[in-house]
């Protein structure tokens, strides 16, 4: 199976092949896609086979098409608010490892202190939308805003000489008047 898909709709009694062993194969190696397994084999049993096998939800033979089509609704609903879990973030040619807390630009290595690396984390995760001055003090130093302080552009400007050194394109830009964006080259 090659590409990536919204949604299976996988029959159980295939000819020469079992769905169920379909569907075993494809969580096997990682696939996890929804599955919506249709069958003319109703009883409880059965149907219980398929969920266990790895199945989403189970249709059984004959079905409405108004059945059919809000279950894929509600597969592709549940898929839409499962969010794949992320193990690096990256913006261009820079790239934050989220597993081993590592950064790199153009594939050379950054050593970042902590709080420039929960500062990029968040630039990142937010990669193209303008973080406020007071976003950016309670999501990284995790207390109210203070006007009145530097300690925001201080970090950033040391955060900028580790990441946008001279000869790379910049992806940190201040937005004048409402705070700073990390997003691809313009």
């Amino acid at each position: 199976m090659s590409g990536d898909y919204d949604l299976i709709t996988l029959d159980r009694m295939l000819p020469e092949l079992d769905g169920l062993a379909i569907v075993t194969t494809l969580r096997t190696i990682g696939v996890s896609t929804p599955i919506l397994m249709i069958s003319a084999l109703s009883d409880v049993d059965e149907r219980v086979r398929g969920l266990r096998a790895g199945g989403d939800d189970y249709l059984t033979k004959p079905f409405a098409s108004d059945e059919m089509a809000a279950r894929v609704e509600v597969l592709l609903r549940r898929k839409s608010t499962v969010k794949e879990f992320e193990t690096a973030l990256r913006v261009a040619d820079l790239e934050l490892n989220l597993i081993s807390r590592e950064a790199s630009r153009a594939d050379q290595p950054l050593s970042l202190l902590p709080t420039e690396y929960k500062l990029l984390e968040f630039l990142m995760r937010n990669t193209g939308q303008i973080l406020s001055r007071m976003m950016i003090f309670e999501e990284v130093w995790g207390y109210h805003f203070d006007p009145g302080t530097n300690l925001i552009d201080v970090h950033i400007g040391r955060l900028r000489k580790k990441i946008d050194p001279p000869g790379l394109t910049p992806l940190i830009r201040t937005v004048r008047g409402s705070g700073y964006v990390i997003a691809e080259p313009l």
